[in-house]
Protein backbone atom coordinates (compact mmCIF):
# COMPACT_ATOMS: atom_id res chain seq x y z
CA UNK A 1 0.00 0.00 0.00
CA UNK A 2 2.72 2.62 0.14
CA UNK A 3 4.58 2.29 -3.01
CA UNK A 4 7.51 -0.23 -1.62
CA UNK A 5 6.95 -3.35 -3.09
CA UNK A 6 9.98 -4.64 -4.39
CA UNK A 7 9.30 -6.10 -8.12
CA UNK A 8 11.06 -9.52 -9.10
CA UNK A 9 12.79 -9.17 -12.38
CA UNK A 10 14.99 -12.15 -13.94
CA UNK A 11 16.81 -11.79 -16.77
CA UNK A 12 17.08 -15.04 -18.39
CA UNK A 13 19.38 -14.99 -21.35
CA UNK A 14 20.52 -18.11 -23.43
CA UNK A 15 23.88 -17.34 -25.64
CA UNK A 16 23.53 -17.82 -29.15
CA UNK A 17 26.31 -20.59 -28.50
CA UNK A 18 24.10 -22.15 -26.24
CA UNK A 19 21.00 -22.83 -28.65
CA UNK A 20 24.15 -23.97 -31.34
CA UNK A 21 25.23 -26.45 -28.88
CA UNK A 22 21.95 -27.82 -27.36
CA UNK A 23 20.81 -28.51 -31.59
CA UNK A 24 24.16 -29.94 -32.00
CA UNK A 25 23.87 -31.98 -28.87
CA UNK A 26 20.61 -33.24 -30.01
CA UNK A 27 21.87 -34.65 -33.50
CA UNK A 28 19.75 -32.51 -35.53
CA UNK A 29 20.48 -29.80 -38.28
CA UNK A 30 18.97 -26.20 -38.25
CA UNK A 31 16.01 -27.61 -40.74
CA UNK A 32 15.63 -30.74 -38.63
CA UNK A 33 15.60 -29.14 -35.08
CA UNK A 34 13.61 -25.82 -36.23
CA UNK A 35 10.66 -28.68 -37.87
CA UNK A 36 10.88 -30.69 -34.38
CA UNK A 37 10.20 -28.11 -31.85
CA UNK A 38 8.09 -26.02 -34.36
CA UNK A 39 9.74 -22.54 -35.06
CA UNK A 40 10.55 -21.42 -38.53
CA UNK A 41 14.19 -21.81 -39.57
CA UNK A 42 14.46 -18.14 -39.66
CA UNK A 43 13.97 -17.94 -35.76
CA UNK A 44 16.53 -21.01 -34.73
CA UNK A 45 18.89 -18.92 -37.16
CA UNK A 46 18.56 -15.66 -35.34
CA UNK A 47 19.03 -17.44 -31.79
CA UNK A 48 22.05 -18.84 -32.92
CA UNK A 49 23.60 -15.73 -34.37
CA UNK A 50 22.65 -13.39 -31.27
CA UNK A 51 19.67 -11.51 -33.25
CA UNK A 52 17.03 -12.78 -30.92
CA UNK A 53 16.67 -14.25 -27.89
CA UNK A 54 14.49 -17.33 -27.31
CA UNK A 55 11.47 -16.14 -24.84
CA UNK A 56 8.77 -18.09 -22.50
CA UNK A 57 8.01 -21.34 -23.31
CA UNK A 58 10.78 -21.91 -25.91
CA UNK A 59 13.45 -20.62 -23.30
CA UNK A 60 12.11 -23.31 -20.74
CA UNK A 61 12.24 -26.16 -23.76
CA UNK A 62 15.71 -25.11 -24.65
CA UNK A 63 16.89 -25.48 -20.93
CA UNK A 64 14.96 -28.79 -20.98
CA UNK A 65 16.65 -30.41 -24.07
CA UNK A 66 20.26 -29.19 -22.76
CA UNK A 67 19.77 -31.09 -19.56
CA UNK A 68 17.49 -33.99 -20.58
CA UNK A 69 17.77 -34.21 -24.87
CA UNK A 70 16.93 -37.70 -25.19
CA UNK A 71 13.52 -36.83 -23.10
CA UNK A 72 13.00 -34.21 -25.17
CA UNK A 73 13.86 -36.19 -28.49
CA UNK A 74 11.03 -39.06 -27.26
CA UNK A 75 8.85 -35.77 -26.53
CA UNK A 76 8.96 -34.29 -30.06
CA UNK A 77 10.04 -37.32 -32.24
Amino acid sequence: LRGNKKVATRVDHISPESVAAIRAKLHLSQTAFSAAFGISPATLRNWEQGCRQPTGAARVLLRVAAKHPKAVLEAVG
